[in-house]
């Protein structure tokens, strides 16, 4: 089983939105950091966002001001991804990455499987 889900994926036209969100199927575990993360055919995986478990923001240059991170304020284990005015060249697979703490000292990253974001032109 999965440790991180995510669903929302789907096609879209040139200018629409789509929204991702991805959620930790253990609820003993508590996530520090979420990521977003994307990787369209034949370029490597490249960051798109992040969010601090303290509710900080970044993202990279080219989906600033479109796309928007946030995390379910009650349960904390839960990110989703807001993106608006989409690109062909948005084109990806999008993964989640979160930073998970199992308690007893144990950390560590995990990824969600992906999900497939197509922008028609």
């Amino acid at each position: 089983q999965e440790l991180l889900v995510e669903s929302g994926g789907g096609l879209v036209q040139a200018g629409g939105s789509l929204r991702l969100s991805c959620a930790a199927s253990k609820s003993t575990f508590s996530i520090g950091a979420f990521g977003w993360y994307r990787q369209a055919p034949g370029k490597q995986r490249e960051l798109v966002a992040t969010i601090s478990s303290g509710g900080s923001t970044n993202y990279s240059d080219s989906v600033k001001g479109r796309f928007t991170i946030s995390r379910d304020n009650a349960a904390k284990n839960t990110v989703y991804l807001q993106m608006n005015s989409l690109k062909p060249e948005d084109t990806a697979v999008y993964y989640c990455n979160a930073e998970v703490h199992a308690g007893g000292g144990l950390s560590f990253n995990s990824w969600g499987q992906g999900t497939q974001v197509t922008v028609s032109s």
